[in-house]
């Protein structure tokens, strides 16, 4: 019986060895899994450098493309993650789905930054990390907040069309908004308005806000939210023939400077475009709410920063690829051969 229990005990010890040493690897595959930003220390430890000098030299070329590069990000993330699926190419690509097509740019400088890392570090990093930090080195070449950036992510096999067609888009009520944004896990209002503050640098075509200028929501009248003479204003430059080319800054007030200035326009009805405005002068149930935090950020710099800052770094979150899934593509548009 001794002998018995003592192989049952040392049966036992050795499985309990082997469930511990099990969980303990579980732990560092999870570990090693996760986002951290200091996740290319040793594999790229020039990589901020590197991203922010091309990011610095396309800002330089053009103030526009900082706002670019921001968007980019945004609208990768939203769609199967923070994956860089955005930037594939094909015409099933997400950079042809109706809120991309002609509006997304700034694919030619994430190529570059792509070359320059691939250069010093070859294999190494993703794109998708790539538009995350050129997203916030856009951001703080603005004038706007700075925060790490986790990275780690790994890039995706497939785009989603059909997916980018469910984007935020400028003639979504705040309900509608509310629930894409919590469709990724950004619950929280102050995501949805700190996000859209992003529109303080950046530009927009007429056919995002021509209605608002003759026939709003069926009326056979423009928005009677619009100042009357930001109305005035654009009604010339986007006359009922126009082609829906035409762009206008999102800020008139400060075009290329990530300040308050939005939320300041927000108050005096100056917001570009409905989906802007109606943070503020809605009247769905989670207006109080927005326009309370529009306010706040009107004056507050420091606070819309700071929020804004956080919430970068929550949707930089969504759902990444991390660990062996996807890929580390060697040229940002196609998937590694």
């Amino acid at each position: 019986m001794e002998n018995s229990s003592a192989l049952l005990l040392g049966r036992s010890g050795s499985l309990l060895q082997f469930v511990t040493i099990l969980l303990l690897m579980l732990c560092v595959v999870d570990v090693k899994s996760q986002l951290s930003v200091d996740f290319y220390a040793s594999t790229c430890p020039k990589l901020a450098q590197i991203v922010r000098k091309e990011v610095v030299n396309a800002v330089k070329a053009e103030m526009r493309m900082a706002a670019s590069l921001l968007r980019l990000h945004f609208h990768d993330c939203f769609v199967n993650g923070c994956d860089g699926s955005l930037l594939l190419d094909g015409t099933d690509g997400e950079k042809f789905a109706r809120p991309n097509l002609n509006s997304a740019r700034g694919f030619e400088v994430v190529d570059s930054i792509k070359r320059a890392v691939e250069s010093q570090c070859s294999g190494v990093v993703s794109c998708a990390d790539i538009l995350a930090l050129a997203a916030r080195d856009s951001t703080l070449l603005s004038g706007g907040p700075s925060w790490k950036v986790p990275l780690g992510r790994r890039d995706g096999l497939v785009a989603n069309q059909t997916g980018a067609g469910d984007l935020p888009g400028p003639f979504d009520n705040l309900t509608l908004i509310i629930a894409k944004f919590a469709a990724v896990g950004l619950d929280s209002l102050v995501d949805v308005v700190s996000l859209s503050g992003s529109h303080t640098i950046g530009q927009a075509s007429c056919a995002t806000f021509s209605n608002r200028l003759t026939n709003f929501s069926g009326t056979g009248a423009p928005d009677p939210t619009l100042e009357s003479s930001m109305l005035s204003d654009l009604q010339s430059l986007c006359p009922a023939n126009v082609n829906g080319n035409p762009t206008t800054a999102l800020d008139r007030g400060s075009t290329d400077l990530f300040d308050t200035h939005y939320f300041q326009n927000l108050v005096n009805n100056k917001g570009l475009l409905s989906s802007d405005q109606i943070l503020f002068t809605g009247s769905e149930a989670a207006t109080a709410a927005a326009r309370s935090l529009v306010q706040i950020y009107s004056v507050n710099p420091g606070r819309f920063f700071f929020d804004f800052a956080n919430s970068m770094v929550r949707m930089g979150n969504i759902g990444p690829l991390t660990g062996s899934n996807g890929e580390i593509r060697r040229n940002c548009r196609v998937i590694n051969s």
